[in-house]
């Protein structure tokens, strides 16, 4: 499955290299068939089934888990926060941690640190999308690296979504900052796998 988001430049550098078989020959339709083979693949979406425990929190990246911390936040207040840092190679599509309401959005420019530098969350650009579940408010934090260059959130303050739904991505790679709710404790350690939507990274206490 193709992320929306990736539609558009696969189709783009498809179409182009049709035209090349057409006109140009040989090498341009190579090259730019190869393009489209890259977006593709950097753009794929693979389904993803969540655990059968209904009240597990899953993670909401692909990737490695490089930090588990304490930190606070207005919406949140006092929280643990487990880091998830995205590489070029991992897929890009954020996941919904767990069922709830939107109930928070702020974007916040900054720097392009790398996502694994521990000042990244704190400096780097950043969205916010805060929650309210039946286990209380979580918040999922998309910080961008120095490769990244586009956060996406396709969501708004009032949309109800599922666990393991799809919120957004972040591009060429960077780090998702996963805020849980009191009574909610990391079910992963420093250095873990982790899959968007899938792999179970909180549960309650």
């Amino acid at each position: 499955m193709l992320a929306p988001e990736g539609r558009r430049p696969v189709l783009l550098f498809a179409a182009a290299a049709v035209l090349a078989a057409l006109t140009l020959g040989a090498l341009a339709t190579c090259l730019l068939g190869a393009a489209a083979a890259f977006l593709a693949w950097f753009f794929r979406d693979p389904e993803r089934t969540a655990p059968g425990d209904a009240e597990a929190w899953v993670s909401p990246a692909d990737g490695r888990v490089t930090e588990i911390r304490t930190s606070e936040h207005s919406f949140m207040g006092e929280s643990t926060v487990v880091g998830v840092f995205m590489s070029p190679l991992d897929v890009h599509v954020n996941r919904m941690p767990f069922d709830g309401t939107v109930a928070f959005m702020e974007y916040v420019p900054g720097k392009k640190l790398m996502a694994f530098n521990p000042k990244a969350s704190l400096e780097n650009e950043r969205f916010y999308m805060g929650f309210e579940t039946r286990h209380g408010r979580g918040m999922t934090v998309q910080v961008a690296g120095f490769l990244a260059r586009r956060i996406t959130c396709s969501r708004k303050k009032g949309d109800e979504l599922s666990r393991g739904e799809r919120f957004g991505m972040i591009k060429l790679g960077s780090k998702v900052d996963l805020y849980l709710p009191e009574g909610v404790s990391p079910a992963v350690t420093a250095g873990a796998k982790v899959k968007a939507g899938k792999t179970v990274i909180g549960v309650r206490k």
